[in-house]
Parts: C-alpha cells; sequence; structure tokens
C-alpha cells in the first residue's frame, strides 16, 4: 500500500515516518484492498503561541468507499495513535456490519404510496426534532475548557459534491468515515436527506420533502 504523509505547519521527521510505517501494516491486515494511505499532520497554535496541537487527518482509498479519521492531540504521535485506532474501528463496524446484513437480511423496502422505509433499523426524526432544526433552535453546548481554549469560535467548514444513494448505502458510508452523520441525495425520492447514529446498530433518518415555493420568484 502506497503510503504518503504531509505536513501543514510542521516538519515530518524520520522518526515519525518510520512509526507511520509500522502503523501501515496493522491498517492494511483491516483493509488488504486498499491502495493508499495519506497521513496529513497539521500543527496549530492558540493563544499568542501558549498552546499548540497537532491534529493527524488519515485517508485510506481503494476498492469501494474512501474511509477517514482524524485525531488532535498536543503530542503528534499520539495524535496518530488515536486515529490509527479510530480508523481501525470504522474498518471494523463495517465488516460487522456486512456480515450481520448477509446472516440477518432485513429486507429494506421503500413503499411509494406512503413514503415509509420499512424492513430496515431506521427511525424518522420526531416533529419536535424537524422543527427545532428548521428553526435553527437546537441548543449547541460546549465544554467551558473549550471555549476558554478556543476564542474567537472557529466554525470549520467543508463542501462536498452532492451524491445519490440508497439510505442503505448512506449508512455505510456513514461507518466508514466515522461521523455520527451522513448527508447525500436519496436515490429513490431525489431529496436531500441525512442519516444519523441513535444506539448500536439502530439508525435514523430525516428527509426534505419538499422542493422551494414555485410563486417565489426572482424581480427582473
Amino acid at each position: 500500500m502506497d503510503t504518503s504523509i504531509v505536513g501543514v505547519g510542521v516538519g515530518i521527521t524520520d522518526r515519525f515516518r518510520s512509526v507511520v510505517e509500522e502503523k501501515v501494516s496493522r491498517i492494511e491486515h483491516l483493509a488488504p484492498r486498499a491502495n493508499a494511505l495519506e497521513v496529513k499532520v497539521t500543527h496549530r497554535s492558540y493563544r499568542n503561541g501558549r498552546m499548540e496541537d497537532d491534529t493527524v487527518e488519515l485517508t485510506l482509498d481503494g476498492k469501494g468507499p474512501v474511509v477517514r479519521a482524524e485525531a488532535t492531540d498536543a503530542d503528534k504521535f499520539a495524535a496518530l495513535d488515536l486515529a490509527v485506532d479510530k480508523i481501525s474501528e470504522q474498518i471494523r463496524r463495517a465488516k460487522q456490519k456486512r456480515v450481520d446484513a448477509r446472516n440477518h437480511p432485513r429486507g429494506a423496502k421503500f413503499e411509494k404510496g406512503t413514503g415509509e422505509l420499512a424492513g430496515i433499523d431506521l427511525e424518522p426524526a420526531s416533529v419536535d426534532v424537524l422543527r427545532a432544526v428548521a428553526t435553527g433552535s437546537v441548543p449547541v453546548q460546549a465544554d467551558a475548557a473549550e471555549e476558554e481554549e478556543y476564542c474567537p469560535v472557529v466554525i470549520r467548514q467543508k463542501e462536498f459534491d452532492a451524491e445519490w444513494m440508497t439510505v442503505e448505502d448512506a449508512v455505510d458510508r456513514m461507518e466508514l468515515v466515522g461521523h455520527d452523520f451522513f448527508l447525500f441525495i436519496d436515490a429513490r425520492s431525489d431529496h436531500p436527506s441525512v442519516v444519523y447514529r441513535r444506539k448500536g446498530w439502530d439508525y435514523g433518518v430525516i428527509a426534505l420533502g419538499t422542493q422551494a415555493s414555485p410563486e417565489v420568484a426572482v424581480a427582473s
């Protein structure tokens, strides 16, 4: 498996490269079909350099969906260990989920007439949750120490191309990237949707079922 290491704001030492090579064998054992692993190390300073940390991002590419994981620590070696643990767990969960699906097929079926999705452990979000998301009234709680450490607040933004897929495929992709939610376009309904993790192997799905009103026009 080809391995590339990139440093942003930090130099990559021979010692770090050798440790990465040791970790690669562990990942290769779990994902033998992977072709390439990208390791990105980003160094950040906060409060005039009095606080520093390193973020290690791992991107595993090969046959099938891309697998990503990241971790942050004051020491880049510790961050690397955490990131490797995360990506290994994500690969294990995805494998176990495929085994469970083979042994216990759920036979998901989408009812066009009612819009219901049966035969899969998904539960639509409640009216209260949808209303809170639509009005932007979902409370966001942050750790007090974290707020003090990162001030002013920095919002990380990422933009991806829209992908059409089934709900089941979206759940698989969410497991591989290690997130608690995954945005996609539902291939069955063409509606922007998001799947999210609940408990165990239970998941939820939220879909935007309406389009913008055709009565709204831009003045010429």
